[in-house]
Formats: C-alpha cells, structure tokens, sequence
C-alpha cells in the first residue's frame, strides 16, 4: 500500500510543479485516509487519497479516468463523507479522489500505519506548500496527523536548467509517531524525543534563541547511469543535489556545549516524493567517510527505515561524555539528497511517473556506478556543514582551559589569605559554608557566565527575542 500511496504523491507533485512552472499557484491541501468497512477484522483495509486547492485544479477533468484505469485495477467502496468534511472546509472541493485497498489481509503488519506515518512526514519536509493529512479510523477510533511547520527556508539553485528550488522545513520539534497493538487493536499517539528541543536551555535567561536551522546548498554533482540501467529506459541527464541543515541552531551562543548526536539521510526523487527502500550504499557509506577530517570520533548506522531513510549515530570523545551532565544542546544533522532529472523526450507526466520508478529501482546501480563521485560529494557537504561546530569546540576547549586557570587561581587566593574578613566575606557572598563549597559554586557560576554569553558578530537573523522578567537572571548577578 505504501507504494502505491507513494506513486499517488508522485502524481500529485509532478503535476503541481508543472502548474507552478506555468505561473500558477501551486498551494493546497493533500488529505491520506485510511479506513476499514468490514468491522474490526483486517479482511480489507482502504486507503483514500485526496487533494484539494489550486495546485490540482484540472486534474479531475483530463486526467482522473486514465490515471485511475492506469494505476488501480481493483475497485474500492468511497469513504464515508463525513470523514472528507474537515479537509472540504479547509482547501475547498476535492480536484482528485482516488481510493484502493489491500484485500489480503495477510500482507498487513502492524508497522504499516507507522512507515506511512514516517513516509508522508519525510514527504512534507520537502513540500512545504501543499499540507499534508493524514487520518486513519478503524471501528469506531479515529486518529490523525496534522503536518504543519512554523518555520520554513526556500532554497534555490540556478547551476541547474530549470532552476530548481524548493521550501524545506527548519523548525525544531520532536516528532509523533504512531505506535500498533495488532493484539487488543489499539492506536497510540506518542512523542519520540528526537535528542534535541525547540526550547533554549535553562542558563539562557535572556537575550534571542533560533527556533529552527540554517540550510546549507551542497554543489551539484552530475550523475553517470550505468549501462545496464539505460538498457531498462532510463536515459537524460541525472544529477544530485546534496543540502543539510543542523538542527537547532546556536550561533547566537557560541560558548553554549553542543553535542552532535545523530545524522539522518533522506534520498528524495525528482518530484520530491522520498524514495523508499534501504539502501546498501548509504548504510555502508560511514566506512568510506573520514571521520578525523569531519572533526568526529566515529560514525554508525543505527537504522534503516522507510520513510525515515538512514540514521547514523555520532560516537562521543569522552571529554564530550564528561560534559553530559552539564547542560548541553544535543544536535541533528539532517542531510538531504535531491536527485534531478531532465529528459526533453520525456515531458509528459506519465513518462516522468515511469522514468522515476526507474530511478528508485536502479538506484543502488547508479550509486555503486558513481561511487567515488557521491561519496566524495558528501564529505565535502558534511565537512561545511560541521566547519563552524568544529571551530566552536576549540574555542570551547580553549575557554575549558582558561576557566580552570581562573578557578584555580580564585580557589588559591581565598584558601591562602591570612585576612579572616576577607576570607569571610568570600563566602559570604557566594552563600557557602568552606572552600570547597566555594570551588563548587564558583565552578557553577562561570560556567553559566560562559554558556550565556552573548556574541553580537554571530547574530542570528532568524533568532526570536526571549524576554525575562527583570530582576530573575542569575547571570546578570554573577556577572
């Protein structure tokens, strides 16, 4: 069912960047419903896939019937009106409504609902303009994902004919997904801490916070097609476009501890539907990266999913282990992978549906066929993308060094002072009762000293101002 709901989208997408491309607004509604008619047995499960909005207007009239007779063979009852009401109210009347099911029950597996879940949230990373939906009910339950984004980047490159560009989403959150207890037929919604938070930290009283990333253009990178694949119809141009985005950003506090901890890859085709699947290149790509010129200690892949791509995990130096219990902003690394194509033989949208089936088919073929090229590519775009944190962390382990000179050298003053005042007054203004209290507290302060310092020359332009009130910011007296 996946596939087939990945094939819709890719309808869907092609058709509205041909309207953008034509000067016509591109915007609207995408509704993913799934829904049962059989009571609380699995013998069907029914998937609706609905869009609404200007980016689909005339599709109904000219081609609704072919691509129905074209992609499903298998009829499907409608789903029930009122379950079409709330996205009716929202983007208008449904341009397009198509509908299938999975009539054998034993290809259902109680991850479906999850990997589609992931699926169309990887989809709406990329594709901004139309919001996504997505609704399942089963008996008498229903539940539903809403995907909607505060902050968004529009990227933008003109190496490339049509002038590709696209809205990718910046904002921070954590991620929902949905969780299935095929036993008592059950379905929870749940949060899954993705490691870092929208939120600035506790010794961030004041001063401007990004709510969201910055993304970074990779360079374009032609791509050779094997010889074998253009034997099976795959012929054009192919390139690839890398683009990251480190996730939260922290210019704003370039002496706050940050912690990369995961990076994730996400492969989109040209109509920037997420090509599903794993793939062997990218789970081995780690052991051909090099991680001492990335300023890392180590990377592994920890995951392979569809729809949520490839997930690698950043191994800690143990000085970055020794400062967890210190409050740190813990990174993402999101790396996408754009692949483009262009065929002026093939214009029409069935051609380009077909064409980029043969991509996602063949793709394992043209990475291996280009592997020096893509691997090459992607050190380079992971190296710019971690410049500025590798420079961050020598400041800081500069800064490290410096304090414990400054800590040293207050502890020995105090501790060494024949004046019984002074030494009095010392404590007395930190609030402690010896020396070593004293070490503690002093060690605490400059650390929060440090970590909110603000720097005017690395000023974010999409930070949001924090306000306190006055009179509650502890570093201001510290300082």
């Amino acid at each position: 069912m996946l596939r087939e709901i990945q094939q819709v989208l890719r309808f869907f997408t092609l058709f509205g960047n041909k309207r953008h491309q034509d000067g016509l607004d591109a915007k609207g509604g995408l509704l993913v419903l799934l829904w049962t008619d059989t009571g609380d047995s699995f013998q069907s499960l029914n998937c609706t896939v609905a869009a609404a909005g200007y980016w689909c207007k005339g599709i109904s009239k000219e081609l609704q019937p072919a691509l129905k007779e074209s992609m499903f063979s298998r009829a499907c009852p409608p789903p029930d009106p009122d379950e079409l009401c709330a996205f009716i109210e929202l983007y208008g009347p449904i341009r397009l409504l198509l509908s299938f099911q999975m009539n054998d029950a034993t290809l259902f597996r109680p991850e479906l609902c999850a990997r589609i879940e992931a699926f169309l949230h990887t989809y709406s990373l990329a594709n901004l303009r139309i919001k996504t939906h997505f609704k399942f009910k089963f008996s008498q339950q229903t539940f539903q994902r809403d995907f909607s984004y505060d902050n968004r980047a529009k990227i933008k490159n003109t190496a490339i004919g049509n002038q590709w560009s696209l809205y990718l989403d910046v904002t921070c959150k954590t991620q929902s997904v949905i969780l299935f207890n095929i036993i008592e037929f059950m379905f929870v919604w749940i949060n899954v801490d993705r490691k870092y938070s929208n939120r600035p930290p506790e010794c961030v009283k004041k001063g401007c916070w990004c709510h969201g990333g910055h993304p970074l253009l990779g360079r374009w990178l032609p791509l050779s097609v094997p010889p074998e694949t253009m034997d099976q119809g795959l012929f054009g141009e192919l390139s690839m476009q890398p683009v990251t985005l480190l996730r939260p950003c922290v210019l704003q506090y370039p002496n706050l501890a940050t912690q990369l901890t995961h990076i994730q890859v996400l492969v989109y085709g040209p109509s920037n539907v997420p090509l599903t699947g794993p793939s062997i290149f990218f789970q081995n790509l780690p052991a051909n990266l090099d991680c001492q010129d990335l300023g890392l200690c180590g990377i592994h892949c920890s995951s392979v999913k569809d729809g949520n791509g490839t997930v690698y995990t950043v191994e800690q130096e143990q000085e970055d282990l020794e400062q967890e219990s210190v409050s740190s902003i813990q990174q993402s690394l999101l790396l996408y992978v754009f692949l483009q194509h262009g065929d002026p033989f093939a214009s029409e949208l069935s051609d380009m549906m077909a064409t980029e089936v043969l991509i996602q088919r063949h793709l394992e073929d043209i990475l291996n066929n280009n592997r020096q090229a893509v691997t090459r590519a992607l050190q380079t775009e992971l190296k710019d993308s971690l410049k500025a944190q590798h420079l961050r962390k020598q400041s800081q382990q500069r800064m490290r060094s410096a304090a414990k000179v400054i800590l040293s050298s207050s502890i020995s003053i105090v501790s060494s002072s024949s004046n019984m005042d002074f030494r009095n007054a010392c404590l007395n203004s930190m609030k402690v009762r010896d020396t070593h209290d004293l070490s503690a507290s002093l060690h605490e302060s400059l650390r929060r000293v440090t970590s909110w310092k603000f720097a005017p020359k690395c000023r974010c332009p999409s930070a949001q101002v924090e306000e306190e009130p006055e009179g509650e910011d502890p570093t201001g007296r510290e300082i």
